[in-house]
């Protein structure tokens, strides 16, 4: 009798692939829009399951709730940026819309880190 593995199952059972359930994937996006001419820019992270707990840590401390990207955005002035910011982290995702004023606190935090982990790193000549 051979022993129970994570790929198998009993009956009535789906199907379990422990490589997929165990692993957690975190992808986020920023978009900043607007700006002198309206220049468009987007920065991305991806952290699989080792990396994810630093990126978990900072969606979690940004209030989704208050940047519903279907709220209207008030003006702020001439050439102000506009951010989005699009988080998946597993099934779950959340996005958010911010005026240039909004990205402070932990939004700065997220949106620099993700700036940073797209950023090129630069060799010594």
């Amino acid at each position: 009798m051979s022993s129970p593995n994570a790929d198998e199952t009993g009956p009535g059972e789906e199907p379990r692939d422990s490589a997929r359930t165990d692993r957690v994937v975190v992808r986020i996006t920023v978009t900043r829009s607007g700006g002198f001419a309206g220049l468009r820019r987007t920065w991305a992270a991806e952290a699989d399951t080792a990396g994810a707990p630093q990126w978990i840590a900072l969606l979690e401390e940004c209030p989704w709730d208050a940047a519903d990207p279907t709220r209207p955005l008030p003006p702020y002035g001439a050439d102000r940026f506009v951010w989005r910011v699009d988080a998946r982290c597993g099934e779950d995702a959340r996005a958010a819309a911010l005026a240039d004023p909004e990205v402070q606190g932990p939004w700065r935090e997220l949106i620099d880190a993700v700036r940073d982990a797209t950023t090129p790193p630069t060799t010594p000549r």
